[in-house]
Parts: structure tokens; sequence; C-alpha cells
């Protein structure tokens, strides 16, 4: 069994900073991507930035130059950075892992239960 788990959202004015944290345990064998989405009320989710254990990085064009994805290989966590906050940028946000339980085992998506991040004065 793999469990994903969330922190670090909450409430921040305009402009203010927040840093989320993504950790995964259990049964992993190889995690290949690490990532977030939000989602909104009313939107679908969307991607918000995914890390590869290499380090290769891609970024929503909404929130290139102000939030910064990181991974910690050694303990199968993901971080986000997000600065220069917008009210546009609330929502729930996911963590989610793409990984194999054993060897020879296929590679499947496995999803945080979500942190809620709210911008607002």
């Amino acid at each position: 069994q793999v469990q994903l788990v969330e922190s670090g959202g909450g409430l921040v004015q305009p402009g203010g900073s927040l840093r989320l944290s993504c950790a995964a345990s259990g049964s992993i064998f190889s995690i290949n991507v690490m990532g977030w989405y939000r989602q909104a009320p009313g939107k679908q989710r969307e991607l918000v930035a995914v890390i590869t254990t290499g380090g290769s990085t891609n970024y929503a064009d909404s929130v290139k130059g102000r939030f910064a994805i990181s991974i910690d290989n050694t303990k199968n966590t993901v971080f986000l950075q997000m600065n220069s906050l917008k009210p546009e940028d609330t929502a729930v946000y996911y963590c989610n892992a793409v990984l194999s339980t054993g060897r020879g085992s296929p590679f499947f998506a496995y999803w945080g239960q979500g942190t809620q991040v709210t911008v607002s004065s």
C-alpha cells in the first residue's frame, strides 16, 4: 500500500508565500515522477508543477517564475515553494506520484488527499 501525505497549506495574503510538502511511503520500489496539481471550485484539476527523480521540471505557465518544485529522493518527498501568491492560486492542491511497487511491476499514479491553499486579504 502506498500513501502520499501532504502538509503546508493554509491561508495567506496576496503576495505571500507558502511551502507545500508531500511524503510518499509504503511499498515503493521506484518513483518516476512526483508533482502537484490543483483544483479550484467549479474547475477541473490542473497541473501546477512536476519533477522527475532526475530533476527535470515542468510548470504551468500561470506559476512560472513564482513557484519552484524540488524533490528529496532519499525521503521520497516533493516540495512546492509558492511565492508571490495571488487570489487565483486559491485551490485544493493535490500531490501526485507515478511509481512502481515492485521490480517489473507497472507504474501507476497515486494521489494525496489534498491540502487547501487560500490566498485572500
